[in-house]
């Protein structure tokens, strides 16, 4: 089945995910959706410049239909509070919409069927970072790269800035992994700060630099 979007003029971001919120809410693009109690599309502030990308919903977000709602969201919001954000100021979602099976990690072909669902996200809210959260997240972005090796490390991918993450899950079984993340999160404030400077700057015509030296 191929979706066609089309993006009306006059329609603002909030209606945008709010249409395709319940379009992900009726998907069978895959069989997941036979084993769940609902899709899991995602949630946040539509006008958000932060968008945090996690692998899959868990028990709880399964329960709840939001993403990050049990002790890795517990963290999560921990970790954003502690850069200095609130949930209500970024937009968090998942490469997959429905929770896999025992919360295996999320098969090739599901993640190809629900890639129609995150690119459509990523077009309405055009976030100036991109956050991924784990290694299933990072792949997404960065086919090939190990999260042990490139945590923290913002890299170009297209037009959006990737910052890679470690999933907040692995901090709570690994105290180092969670000093990391805490390291980590607060680069974000200065990653923002210098995207949103270089774009006064273009939009200024004052300076125009490539991106691969703006870091």
């Amino acid at each position: 089945m191929k979706i066609i979007y089309h993006l009306g003029k006059d329609m603002g971001k909030q209606e945008e995910l709010s249409k395709l919120r319940e379009e992900i809410k009726k998907c069978q693009r895959c069989p997941l959706y036979k084993g769940t109690i609902q899709a899991v599309p995602g949630s946040g502030d539509p006008e958000a410049k932060i968008m945090f990308i996690g692998e899959a919903p868990g028990f709880y977000e399964d329960q709840k239909g939001e993403p990050f709602v049990g002790n890795a969201g517990h963290l999560l919001d921990d970790l954003l509070k502690g850069a200095g954000f609130l949930r209500s100021e970024v937009f968090i979602t998942n490469i997959i919409k429905h929770r896999p099976p025992q919360n295996r990690d999320p098969r090739d072909e599901e993640i190809l069927a629900c890639k129609p669902w995150l690119d459509r996200q990523l077009e309405i809210l055009k976030p100036k970072l991109i956050v991924t959260l784990g290694r299933i997240s990072l792949s997404r972005f960065c086919p090939g790269q190990f999260i042990s090796k490139v945590s923290g490390q913002e890299r170009w991918v297209g037009d959006y800035l990737v910052l890679p993450l470690f999933h907040p899950a692995a901090a709570l079984r690994d105290g180092r992994v969670h000093a990391r993340l805490e390291s980590d999160f607060a680069k974000i404030p200065k990653l923002l700060a210098n995207l949103e400077k270089r774009q006064e700057k273009n939009d200024s015509g004052e300076v125009k630099v490539e991106q691969e030296k703006l870091f």
